[in-house]
């Protein structure tokens, strides 16, 4: 995966934002207004960080290499993927899915009550 299709992938997702709050070399992608995502636009290779339940994080962390505590973010909540080959793309996409999910889970009623009129707008469209 690439940072364009990482790109492509976050912004599909109904309620994202992406910005460049930080300079311009971190892209985040945030799900009504929260954060999901932070990449490196410069690094090579590619990572990103994702939110991630504690217990999993951990889990993914004994289980891929490619995966560590969140850099520069708060260890318990969130992993640093590298991304160097040795995973799959479905995995990549289910990690960010599961980021976003859980950040969704996370927002006040009001804001899953918007999130979900953009939702349904899109299915109308």
């Amino acid at each position: 995966m690439n940072i364009e299709e990482l790109r492509e992938y976050c912004i599909s997702k109904k309620g994202v934002t992406e910005s460049l709050p930080f300079g311009p070399e971190t892209l985040v992608f945030k799900v009504m207004g929260k954060v999901f995502l932070l990449t490196d636009l410069e690094g090579s290779p590619l990572e990103f960080n994702v939110k991630c339940a504690p217990e999993k994080a951990i889990e993914l962390r004994e289980q891929y290499a490619c995966i560590i505590p969140g850099f520069h973010m708060n260890k318990k909540h969130w992993n640093t993927v590298i991304l160097d080959g040795s995973v799959s793309i479905k995995n990549i996409q289910e990690w960010i899915t599961d980021s976003y999910n859980l950040v969704v889970s996370g927002l006040a009623k009001k804001e899953k009550l918007q999130l979900q009129e953009i939702k349904n707008l899109s299915k109308k469209i």
